[in-house]
């Protein structure tokens, strides 16, 4: 079967990301493979176990795609710890075409273009897609379910992923995609403190999870229970509107954000401490007037290290991002840009963000505790991916049986379901399928 179809059939998305279909990436036009093993964020040992474990089954993955594209160059990209935890050095040849680049301890390094140029040199034009720039990115876990696919003809039906934080004993897992979050905490162990938030991602950009109604997606890295007095929970609950108020009023232009912001630093149009000074009123007037906050990467620097005023300019582009989204507004560069000179000296060590966030005491390297598939209910979402949502296709109380075709891929960009486990299914309309033993 033809690589794509292939994917597309197995439901791969991107394993750490927004979950764009990753057979849409297979495109031509691309002379470099870029593979991300760089956990942008703390606490997160996902990948690392991946590769230190799985890593014939990932390199497997990596050679399929760079025969099916004509890509001779793959580079493995790892943070220089996990380098150092696999006792891999830069420039090393893990198999034919595929050499090891060890990235510096940086945060956002995890970040998709300070990725790419860090790795290859190459700035993607600010609002384009990695392959304008002759480079496909993907995620150590997407190509390992690539080789799943391949050798085992397996679906995506189970997911790794670490559960870390204020915990005894952080450990990465392998369980069953749907999985309740409070399921999987109860078999582990996991209680979470009061005044304690679980956070599904990093500490950064990790959102806040319902621990009695979440569950494992195919795009969880992991579940952080972090105390709600450290600066990384803190700003998840940010009060958007009083924040864009306060920034009107108390900003005192001193630039900070922008000379930090990494996207800034790779040249990229954005100017966070003009955002923070553009009235609403008047974006919402002129949308055009905050046109390049799409650019922003989310990453949080701006309002948790820059800002000497309390603001968060994130929360403001945040905000303008949703008014361009209404408008279905973007910014797209024809022209390319140049990093900063200066920013390999305002790079952030992954030390020093992990202490902002408050989350540094709890950066332990996580145990890897095995495949678990003994769960007696899962829901698969029907909008787990970026495109058209799943369409269910058994009826309602059928029984199923592990990597059943459950939901077909709609028409256009989107992706097909399977069963995670065996049972009785419930379809709640086209929102999710409920599957109990």
């Amino acid at each position: 079967m033809d690589l794509k179809e292939l994917m597309k059939e197995a439901g791969i998305v991107g394993a750490g990301g927004a979950g764009f279909p990753s057979y849409g990436k297979l495109a031509s036009g691309a002379d470099t493979l870029v593979i991300n093993g760089a956990e942008c964020e703390p606490l997160l040992y996902t990948d690392y176990i991946l590769l230190r474990d799985e890593l014939s089954m990932v390199l497997t993955g990596i050679q399929a795609v760079q025969d099916y594209l004509g890509v001779k160059k793959a580079q493995l990209c790892v943070k220089h710890h996990t380098a150092e935890k696999l006792a891999w050095e830069d420039g090393q040849t893990l198999a034919k075409g595929v050499l090891v680049t060890v990235l510096p301890d940086v945060y956002p390094m995890g970040d998709e273009i300070a990725l790419i140029y860090q790795a290859t040199g190459r700035v993607v034009k600010p609002g384009n897609l990695p392959i304008s720039a002759g480079v496909i990115v993907y995620n150590v876990e997407t190509l390992y379910n690539v080789a799943v696919a391949l050798k085992k003809e397996e679906k995506v039906t189970m997911k790794w992923l670490t559960i870390g934080g204020n915990v005894a004993r952080p450990i990465v897992v392998k369980v069953p995609v749907g999985t309740p979050v409070s399921a999987l905490f109860k078999k582990y162990g996991v209680v979470v403190p009061e005044n304690h938030t679980v956070l599904d991602g990093g500490p950064s950009m990790g959102k806040v999870v319902n621990v009695g109604r979440d569950v494992v997606t195919k795009t969880t890295k992991g579940f952080l229970i972090l105390p709600n007095d450290i600066e990384a929970i803190r700003t998840k609950f940010i009060n958007v509107e009083k924040s864009v108020a306060r920034a009107e009023t108390a900003c005192c232009q001193c630039t900070r954000c922008t000379d930090m912001c990494p996207r800034n630093l790779l040249g990229y149009p954005i100017e966070p401490h003009k955002m923070v000074r553009t009235a609403m009123g008047a974006a919402e007037f002129m949308p055009q007037m905050v046109l390049t906050a799409t650019l922003c990467c989310g990453c949080g620097v701006c309002e948790s290290l820059a800002c000497c005023q309390g603001i968060s300019p994130k929360a403001v582009i945040n905000n303008y991002k949703a008014l361009l989204g209404k408008n279905k507004m973007r910014y797209v560069a024809t022209e390319g840009v140049s990093p900063a000179a200066e920013r390999d000296y305002r790079m952030i060590p992954s030390t020093r963000w992990a202490h902002v966030l408050g989350v540094a005491k709890y950066d332990k390297v996580a145990e890897f505790v095995g495949a678990d598939e003994d769960f007696n209910k899962v829901e698969i979402m029907m909008r787990a991916h970026i495109g058209a949502p799943s369409v269910p296709v058994v009826a309602d109380g059928e029984e199923v049986v592990k990597g059943q075709l459950i939901a077909k891929a709609a028409d256009g960009l989107s992706l097909p379901q399977y069963a995670s486990i065996s049972g009785r299914a419930t379809v709640i309309g086209n929102e999710k399928i409920i599957i109990e033993r």
